[in-house]
Parts: structure tokens; C-alpha cells; sequence
């Protein structure tokens, strides 16, 4: 009878447990609509936030307000 009066609480106990959250892809940075940090580190941070930057018109724009983008006098040229 014991172990039948258990049997509730370790289901729910696995149940618990195997709703831990999943992994969520998305890219992080624009929750804020700032441009992250580590996007201007380097021209070629920049370059490639820039690149996987969705481009839709239905997306809010980015804070650039304050935003210098990085420049270098020794790289190449980065097309964005």
C-alpha cells in the first residue's frame, strides 16, 4: 500500500524533471534592439553580425545611436 501511495509522487517527480527547458538557437542580441558588444570588437565581429541580421520590414529597427562600427587600416575590405 506504501509503495502505491508513492508511485504519484516519483511520476510526478519524473515529470518535473524531464521538463528542464530545451536549447533555444535563436541569436543572441537584439532583445533590447541594441547592437551587442561583441559585434563591435573588430571589423570582422561587425561584419559578420551584420550578415545574419534578418532582413525583415516587419522586424524593429536596430539603436544605433550611439554605435561607432569599428574600422581597420590593415584588413580587407568585408562585403556585408
Amino acid at each position: 500500500m506504501r509503495t502505491l501511495a508513492l508511485l504519484p509522487l516519483l511520476l510526478s517527480g519524473a515529470l518535473l524533471s524531464a521538463c528542464g527547458g530545451g536549447s533555444d538557437d535563436a541569436p543572441a542580441a537584439t532583445a533590447d534592439n541594441v547592437v551587442p558588444a561583441t559585434a563591435t570588437v573588430s571589423a570582422a565581429a561587425f561584419a559578420s553580425y551584420t550578415g545574419m541580421l534578418d532582413a525583415s520590414d516587419a522586424a524593429e529597427p536596430l539603436d544605433v545611436s550611439s554605435l561607432t562600427p569599428p574600422t581597420s587600416d590593415t584588413d580587407e575590405p568585408v562585403a556585408l
